[in-house]
Formats: structure tokens, C-alpha cells, sequence
């Protein structure tokens, strides 16, 4: 863990890019509570600008805390309300064993290079699935402060 002067921790950017027509999220080494809402609010955006289908490029991300797993269910959840799906590129095998003891890793498609995850259409690759806890496709409003 990087700590700058003073005891504070580096700024952390998020970047969204778009390939094949897709919008593609790069994600910082670490999301976590300090950055999850950073996440949240450009998935928001890519959704509100009309893209069902969304990439999460966490193949640099070595760390993801329970906030940023949540902000990733939420996205998946309202993609495939509105037809769609949140597509992840993941390289650390830390990562993906946190999803797959949290039980999530079935939920979305993941894909080992961000190459295979805009290589398809901007349409699910993945059929729908019941999130533990909710109704099938059930998504919780939420303001987008736009």
C-alpha cells in the first residue's frame, strides 16, 4: 500500500474509454470504500448515456474491498434490468477468488484480457440470473445527480 506525505493515500482515477462501442471502465489497483463511488458514478453515466452492455477493466486491480463488490452487483443488476450486462477483465487471481467466496463469480462474464471482453457484441454474452436476497431483474432506484 502506497502512502504519500502526511499519512494520506494516492489519488486513485478511474479512466472510461471506448472500445468496439463499448464503454470500458479501467479501474485503479484498489477499489475500495474510498474509491467505490467514483466507480459507481461512471457506471451510472455509461448506463444513462444508453449502453446496457458495460466493461470493467480490473486487470490491474490487485484488491477489491465489499464496496466495490456491491457497486459491481448494483451495475450487473441494472444492466440486465435494461437488457444488458457488466463484463469484467480480471488478471489477479486474488480477485477472482474473492468473487468466487463471495459466490459472485458466476454472476457476470469474466474474461482474462480486455481483448475477449469487447470482441463479442453489445449484447449479453451471459443469461440473466437471480441475485441472492432479490427478486429476478429486481433493481433499486437511484438517483444519478445529473
Amino acid at each position: 500500500m502506497l502512502i504519500c506525505p502526511g499519512g494520506a493515500m494516492p489519488a486513485v482515477e478511474y479512466s472510461v474509454k471506448s472500445v468496439n462501442g463499448l464503454p470500458v471502465v479501467s479501474a485503479p489497483a484498489e477499489i475500495d470504500v474510498g474509491n467505490a463511488d467514483e466507480l459507481r458514478q461512471l457506471l451510472l453515466a455509461c448506463a444513462d448515456h444508453g449502453h446496457a452492455v458495460l466493461v470493467v477493466d480490473m486487470s490491474g486491480t490487485a484488491f477489491c474491498d465489499s464496496t466495490g463488490l456491491h457497486q459491481l452487483v448494483r451495475a450487473h443488476k441494472r444492466a440486465i434490468a435494461a437488457g444488458g450486462e457488466v463484463r469484467l477483465v480480471m488478471a489477479a487471481p486474488t480477485v477472482l477468488r474473492l468473487f468466487t467466496i463471495v459466490g459472485i463469480d458466476g454472476f457476470f462474464p469474466i474474461f482474462k484480457n480486455l481483448d475477449e471482453a469487447v470482441a463479442g457484441p453489445a449484447a449479453p454474452v451471459a443469461r440473466p440470473v437471480s441475485f441472492p436476497g432479490t427478486a429476478t431483474g429486481a433493481v433499486a432506484s437511484e438517483p444519478t445527480g445529473c
